[in-house]
């Protein structure tokens, strides 16, 4: 029976206390200034304080509390492109420089760990692609995987390891790959370097980014100059070529305490029919966990997102043996048209270098990004930049998720508008629930709190004007043209949208009601 406990948080930010740092409150000049305090962010800034750069984070949240607090924390040499397909869609040498480039993060992210003694649980683990009975049909795939596998310089196998907790059809195990507690990673990362050369600020929205000579970030409590700007966003802020040649998801996690004993460690990705689970477990001072990712589903496209959380939730009762479900959480990620992350400068930007399509392989992409950025900036080569080149020109590799996103865009822009919206008007919005309504010829976006109270906000998406749609398992409003996301009040949580959604303003239910029908009302008189 599922659980109609959906959203809480991700387990990593459950069981950390991390440091505080302050809000901007002044302007301020630096060599660099970084915009999001995730791993790719935190990354960048300390491969470059390390090189003499002054740098400035800006994160709007807390260090970590983003992304990379909602990963599961895997680091592996594949990708969830598939490395058949990527040396499908390009070639054998692009297929195995991309796992060269992969395993050199995570061996960075290892030598860290090392050096500063980071407490995050970091382990060298195992990587399983397999498929049971009841998926048999998707075997060829893993069969693919292996073979591909085989050409690059990691260690695989084509055998289930004695103890092996599913049944198996057909498998993939790829050898020395790792896992650990990314938060407490980033956390670590910006105590090592906060400083007079890395100033840290918290709470600090990041309104706007001037390109030139200096850059000037805008931001809600100061001005930063700086020679370089760093969007390390996961998404980056603004309007870009890339937000059209990516599909954005979302992934439903859930962390749970067994009856039984944990599998071993390793990171078991489930192939189905239909979709992929990620599996691994994970323990710390408050216990052992496994967790459990589902496929991804595209952002704005489900109506109901807590049958999502449902799922991962039944998936996991049909496989072990579930005692409590403890934290549950969802995660974004971009898909590249082409398969392959987009790092360095866009084409019509010389100074701001993004960082972004790193899929759901996101932690690993984002050291990386911080590794290529970082020497971009300093003026040293990196092997691995052009293979990355946001500039990078792949029609054929390109081309069909390209048209597919882009008709997902034209169809939610004409549709939305034309159509969307509910026929019972405020009235027939529940408490904790949201609607898409039209008032006075307008699309709002109307959620009704557990009072009856209603928060009412312009249904229009503030990064290119499409309309949101309401996230039930989440409760928030989402964008299904680029994954921009915003809470109940219009603040933005995630994507591209610099601006939060405008407020229409907040009634009591009599009230707003009783407005709703005096305007139907002398709608109906106009057109007697």
């Amino acid at each position: 029976m599922a659980t109609n406990h959906y959203y809480t948080q991700a387990i990593w930010s459950a069981t950390t206390s991390p440091q505080k740092y302050p809000p901007l409150t002044e302007d301020i000049e630096v060599d660099v200034a970084i915009v999001g305090g995730g791993i790719t962010g935190l990354t960048t800034a300390y491969n470059l304080t390390k090189a003499g750069k002054r740098v400035a984070i800006l994160e709007k949240r807390e260090i970590g509390m983003g992304t990379t607090g909602s990963s599961t924390g895997n680091l592996y040499g594949p990708t969830g492109e598939g490395l058949a397909k990527i040396a499908s869609k390009h070639d054998e040498e692009t297929m195995k420089s991309v796992v060269a480039s992969r395993l050199a993060a995570v061996d960075f992210i290892e030598r860290l760990v090392k050096e500063h003694s980071i407490d995050c649980e970091f382990k060298r683990v195992p990587w399983y692609y397999f498929t049971t009975p009841e998926s048999s049909s998707k075997s060829k795939q893993v069969e693919n995987e292996l073979e591909a596998a085989k050409k690059t310089n990691m260690e695989v196998s084509g055998k289930a390891p004695a103890g092996f907790p599913f049944q198996v059809d057909s498998i993939l195990e790829v050898k020395n790959q790792a896992q650990f507690d990314p938060l407490r990673y980033v956390q670590a990362l910006a105590t090592a370097i906060s400083g007079p050369d890395c100033r840290i600020f918290e709470k600090t929205k990041v309104e706007h980014v001037e390109e030139g000579t200096p850059c000037t970030v805008h931001t809600s409590g100061g001005k930063v100059k700086a020679k370089k700007v760093v969007k390390a966003t996961h998404s980056p802020l603004g309007i870009y070529g890339v937000h059209t040649a990516m599909e954005v998801y979302r992934e439903y996690a859930l962390a749970v305490k067994l009856k039984g004993n944990l599998p071993a460690g390793g990171v078991y990705w489930h192939q189905h029919e239909k979709q992929m689970y990620s599996v691994r477990p994970y323990s710390n001072e408050k216990g052992n966990f496994l967790l459990v990712l589902d496929a991804s589903k595209m952002v704005g496209h489900e109506k109901h997102t807590e049958e999502s959380f449902k799922k991962v939730e039944e998936y996991l009762r049909k496989h072990f043996e579930v005692d409590k479900i403890e934290y549950t959480w969802a995660a974004q990620n971009y898909q590249p048209a082409d398969g392959l992350a987009y790092i360095g400068t866009s084409p019509l930007e010389n100074h701001t270098y993004i960082a972004t399509g790193f899929a759901a392989d996101g932690l690993v992409y984002g050291t990386l990004a911080g590794m290529i950025i970082s020497d971009a900036i300093v003026g040293k080569e990196n092997k691995w930049a052009k293979l990355y080149d946001p500039k990078r020109f792949t029609p054929v590799a390109s081309a069909k998720k390209w048209l597919e996103e882009n008709m997902h865009v034209a169809k939610h822009l004409v549709k939305d508008y034309l159509f969307k919206g509910d026929e019972k008007g405020f009235e027939g919005i529940a408490s904790g629930e949201g609607k898409i309504v039209e008032l006075n010829g307008e699309k709002v976006a109307a959620y009704r709190n557990e009072k009856g109270q209603l928060q009412i906000l312009s249904a229009a998406c503030t990064h290119m004007g499409c309309v949101v749609h309401w996230n039930n398992g989440e409760k928030s409003w989402d964008c299904p043209c680029h994954g921009s996301r915003f809470s109940i009040d219009g603040e933005v949580l995630e994507g591209p949208a610099y601006a939060n959604l405008a407020n229409k303003g907040s009634l009591p239910k009599s009230q707003m009601e009783q407005s709703l029908n005096q305007t139907g009302n002398k709608k109906k008189e106009g057109e007697g």
